[in-house]
């Protein structure tokens, strides 16, 4: 659908547009990226040192203009000033790790088969042009961290940021932009039409976003053979043992479901109690009911509004439908205007087979389910078509080693949050959560280069 303005609007304050631009148009997109193509001839032509230097001053940029920025994405995209510091910050350490990777180790030798002398090498080489297809809920730190290593390793980028996040991505795009080539990092605001034509102009794709996109992009793209990773939708469990702490537990699964208004990925949409255990059922209502919610500039605030109207009418729906299931609220669904509030839901009563236990709500919102056994827990955490993130509750060393190996998401964590991200090791999930490869780490390489083996035998007999 050929969409001519992208409109972001802030959604604590829905009359305040962000920003107003005309969406990129098929043809401009095309000029972009040969643009881009152009730059990147000469970029992956230069020395490694001279990307680390240039992602080094890139980093700087957005260090000086931290403050600003993490206003900025505050602004347009709802999220509690405190989190939005920490993306920023978050967002300066991805570039600095990429600017010293780009010095890493780029290839392996091998035993050659010619000459004495002769050397054979597989090395990565860039593809070209990177297509990044990045969401509105992490607006300058998932595109710093699909950019970051596509540039380290010689590619150009063409970025289409979500509509919702475009001032932050414009904003991104004018601080980093200077640092290298001209032309080399291109960003294309802009809906499904720029979108579509983003992905057909690339050399490889990286997504994130929704499973339903995500699973279109993956079967275009395999369908002409261009690599794409694909980083969709979560559904993730926490599953609390009977010898957690209750209340510490409580607190920190309160937040993991509850913070940013739970739009994140990695948010905790579903907790497995095994056993009875009423002290942790009060001790989470109680953790959630606590939580500040209010305006995201707020310096105490933890749950912000959600992004657009549609998202609250979502949030609130689930919370019926878990009712006309036979659950219960257990506590909130109030709203208040103006801005896109909701208090943050949990419900009790359901299955694992219940639909909000099955599907992915991406709003303040969390079910509680009651399993009988471990055995019964892990059943329920791998009992849907997702598998980014699970978090154990429990101070037995012997379930401490041996679950992970029983549970099918990308990514555990032993009495931590499901959310939160380690930007130096891998990122990703299993199943409908993630195809390809993993983001993030010394692995990102793997995706933003091709294997190319030479063969250098001593000079001929003459």
């Amino acid at each position: 659908m050929a969409v001519s303005t992208i409109r972001s609007t802030s959604p604590q304050a829905p009359g305040d547009v962000i920003v107003e631009v005309g969406a990129t148009s098929v043809e401009d997109v095309a000029r972009r990226a040969a643009r881009a193509r152009a730059a990147q001839a000469e970029w992956a032509a230069g020395t490694a040192l001279g990307r680390a230097d240039a992602l080094s001053a890139a980093a700087q940029a957005v260090f000086a203009a931290r403050e600003e920025l993490a206003g900025l994405v505050c602004r347009e995209v709802g999220k509690p000033l405190s989190e939005a510091t920490v993306e920023v910050a978050r967002t300066i350490a991805i570039l600095r790790f990429y600017a010293q990777q780009a010095l890493a180790m780029d290839g392996e030798t091998y035993p050659g088969n010619g000459p004495a002398g002769t050397l054979v090498l597989a090395r990565g080489r860039p593809y070209g042009l990177a297509t990044l297809v990045t969401p509105w809920n992490f607006p300058v730190m998932i595109p710093t961290w699909k950019a970051a290593p596509a540039l380290a390793y010689g590619n150009a980028v063409l970025l289409k940021p979500a509509p919702a996040a475009t001032g932050c991505a414009l904003r991104l795009g004018e601080l980093i932009a200077p640092a290298l080539p001209d032309g080399l990092l291109q960003v294309i605001p802009g809906g499904p039409d720029t979108g579509q034509a983003a992905l057909e102009a690339g050399d490889l794709i990286s997504f994130t976003g929704s499973t339903e996109v995500g699973r279109m992009i993956v079967t275009e793209a395999h369908a002409t053979g261009i690599p794409v990773q694909a980083e969709m939708g979560g559904l993730n469990a926490s599953i609390v043992l009977p010898d957690a702490d209750p209340a510490g537990a409580a607190s920190v699964i309160a937040a993991a479901a509850m913070g940013y208004a739970g739009q994140k990925c990695t948010a905790t949409s579903r907790v497995i109690v095994v056993g009875e255990n009423a002290d942790f059922t009060d001790a989470l209502v109680a953790a959630v009911r606590a939580l500040p919610v209010g305006d995201p500039q707020g310096l105490q605030t933890v749950v912000g509004p959600v992004i657009s109207e549609a998202a609250r009418t979502a949030v609130l729906a689930a919370g019926g439908r878990s009712r006309d299931e036979g659950g219960s609220v257990l506590t909130g669904g109030g709203t208040s205007d103006p801005g896109w509030y909701v208090e943050p839901i949990v419900v009790g009563g359901l299955d694992a087979g219940s639909w909000a236990a099955q599907n992915e709500v991406f709003g303040p919102f969390c079910v509680l389910l009651s399993a009988r056994s471990v055995d019964d827990a892990i059943a329920a955490a791998n009992g849907t078509p997702y598998g980014l993130c699970t978090s154990v509750f429990t101070s037995d060393l012997d379930q401490v080693l041996a679950l992970p190996g029983r549970l099918r998401t990308g990514m555990v964590r032993i009495n931590a949050a499901t959310t939160g991200v380690d930007f130096h090791t891998p990122f990703g999930g299993f199943g409908e959560s993630g195809h390809g490869d993993r983001e993030l780490g010394t692995g990102a390489r793997r995706f933003y280069t091709q294997e190319q083996t030479v063969t250098i035998q001593p000079r001929l007999p003459s």
